[in-house]
């Protein structure tokens, strides 16, 4: 049954259920809690899953009607990690109908709270009762399709090893590494972490065939696709790697009992980077920056309070004033790349940073010695003005 005049406001809805923190936190609970084998892996792989499927969920009212652009590879991908893992196909049910089961609780609650009329949710609940019923039969596909694949040997051993070496720190023995495909003398030379997250429902197993490429180990660990690989591609050199549907982050190289923390770092980067908007290939190190200031709000905040106690957030014209404030820094303090970014004029740029400086007392564009051009004072203002326009 189609949701045909809600079918819009449902797939806001979904969309804005996926972004909310609480929302995920609350399926991710449900299925740990009516399924305790995956109570037992780590609370980051359900995230993830439950993310992409709640964005699919939105993709599924916004296409109903074209059955070919609906994508399930998540719930395949799902079915096939916890055949891996070696859950029982009845506690993956569990967990996915628990989860399921609370986003249409939220779903409706949410539905209630925008206006949709009660004689509308019907066809809502029903609607995503058919997506419910369609992510288990593709869950229980791709749990078959591992347990039958020749393959499933294979990626077993790989998902071991990786997570042996990523999550636990464990330097695997010489028989291990044969067994994943990594040569015995291989395995003491510095190999890179490569983690990848899909940003859109259906990439995942497109990332798998392309890392895997890389010629190391590639699998899928806490929902996301790593690969362990001793050199990366040249620019320009095979294999092309993953571009627009993902974002791919590699480590420096480093023993594999010296990875752990490496691969944390790649995983904190892959956050940062999507919810930025980032895509393709990036090394670590270009996110040491974002890193180190995202993993310190506190000090982040002081900062704003100290250098832009006198700019008011409510004054939209102030928040005009930051936002030009920013993009003048990470344009290297060029009028002519800020007007263009801003899509205004230089002259605007000169009048709204003279403006900045009336109200802060400093200037930005003093780079005279003594001025405030220095690389730790540039690092400090623009701290103080991303932190003061996300959270205020």
């Amino acid at each position: 049954m189609a949701v045909v005049h809600e079918r819009e406001p449902v797939t806001e809805i979904l969309l804005a259920m996926a972004d909310d923190a609480d929302v995920c936190g609350e399926l991710v609970r449900a299925a740990r809690t009516h399924s305790p084998e995956v109570a037992r892996l780590t609370e980051a792989e359900t995230r993830s899953h439950v993310l992409a499927m709640i964005r699919a969920a939105g993709a599924w009212f916004s296409t109903f009607d074209r059955v070919e652009e609906q994508d399930f590879t998540t719930a395949l991908l799902l079915g096939a990690d916890r055949a891996g893992q070696g859950v029982p196909m009845t506690a993956v049910l569990r967990g996915v109908q628990a989860a399921l089961t609370r986003a249409v609780e939220i779903s409706v609650d949410r539905c209630r709270m925008s206006g949709v009329p009660d004689g509308a949710l019907l066809p809502v609940v029903l609607r995503l009762k058919e997506y419910g019923d369609a992510i288990e039969r593709h869950v229980i596909n791709g749990y078959h399709a591992a347990e039958r694949g020749p393959a499933h040997e294979t990626h077993e051993i790989r998902t071991r090893l990786l997570r042996q070496v990523l999550i636990d720190g464990v330097a695997p023995r010489a028989e291990e590494l044969t067994s994943a495909g990594i040569r015995a003398e291989d395995g003491h030379a510095p190999h890179h972490c490569v983690v990848a997250e899909a940003t859109e429902p259906g990439h995942a197993h497109r990332l798998v065939r392309e890392l895997s490429a890389l010629r190391g180990v590639t699998g899928v660990v806490e929902g996301r696709v790593v690969s362990l690989c001793a050199r990366l591609p040249q620019d320009g050199g095979d294999p092309d790697l993953p571009a627009a549907p993902a974002l791919v982050v590699a480590s420096p190289a480093a023993p594999l009992d010296r990875l752990r923390p490496l691969y944390r770092l790649c995983v904190r980067a892959v956050a940062l980077g999507a919810a930025a908007g980032r895509r393709g290939w990036h090394e670590l190190t270009d996110f040491a920056g974002e890193i180190a200031v995202a993993d310190q709000p506190l000090l982040g905040s002081h900062l704003s309070d100290r250098l832009l106690g006198d700019l008011d957030p409510s004054d939209t014209f102030h928040r005009q004033l930051a936002l030009t404030a920013v993009t003048f820094l990470d344009h290297g303090r060029r009028l002519d790349q800020t007007a263009a970014a801003l899509f205004t004029h230089p002259n605007t740029i000169r009048y709204r940073l003279g403006r900045f400086q009336q109200i802060t007392g400093t200037s930005l564009t003093d780079t005279r010695p003594g001025g405030r051009g220095g690389p730790l004072d540039t690092l400090h203002w623009w701290w103080a003005l991303t932190t003061w326009l996300d959270y205020r």
